[in-house]
């Protein structure tokens, strides 16, 4: 009913195509690599084998592929999971059709889904965690690595944490938007990240 219902909202639009579909984690390893899919739809739970697994299998045999993971955000750990193994963002599954269409355009081109709405939930499960000495080491880890920056691109990471496009933290920061890109590519070489939902995660980490 779900892969129907996301069929139904974005055949609507002629500006994308579902080219694949897939009942489970393992039919989804067998036909995403043959289908030249763009962005992948992820649901967490699923039977055989979960979206985490599969999402960690696709993007380690292909790193270019988008992956939007959904979720109603009854398991946040799962959540945070899927974000740290490279997945691009992710929606509720009750997210509007117009507002699902908007998240893969975005994802396509190249910019993960992360609203502050998202990054207060993101905050939440980081600070819910009972896993505590991997916390701290994590911690210790991202602020090791936010040390690193100077302080110019750790405001732009801060703002990057916030959920602000390049062209809100240009604005917030007083710089022009290319410079605000270049901040942003040296973010993802200095903190040997691949985008900018990474970068929220080391600074949250950083301030658990």
């Amino acid at each position: 009913m779900v892969r129907a219902a996301l069929r139904m909202m974005l055949g609507g639009d002629s500006g994308l195509a579902v080219v694949a579909e897939a009942s489970d984690g393992e039919e989804a390893l067998r036909v995403v690599p043959t289908s030249d899919a763009d962005v992948v739809l992820m649901d967490i739970r699923m039977p055989v084998r979960d979206g985490l697994s599969a999402t960690e299998e696709l993007l380690a045999a292909d790193p270019g592929l988008k992956v939007i993971v959904l979720t109603t955000f009854d398991t946040d750990d799962m959540v945070l999971r899927a974000l740290r193994i490279g997945a691009a963002g992710f929606l509720l599954k009750d997210t509007p059709p117009a507002r699902l269409v908007e998240a893969i355009r975005t994802v396509a081109s190249g910019q993960p889904m992360l609203s502050p709405s998202v990054t207060a939930q993101l905050i939440a499960a980081v600070n819910r965690t009972d896993r505590a000495a991997e916390e701290k080491d994590r911690t210790r880890s991202a602020r090791d690595a936010l040390d690193a920056l100077t302080e110019r691109e750790r405001d732009v990471a801060d703002a990057v944490a916030r959920g602000l496009s390049n062209a809100d933290i240009a604005a917030e920061l007083y710089m022009g938007v290319p410079t605000v890109k270049t901040h942003v590519g040296r973010l993802f070489t200095k903190l040997g990240v691949e985008n900018r939902v990474q970068v929220a995660i080391l600074v949250h980490d950083a301030q658990a």
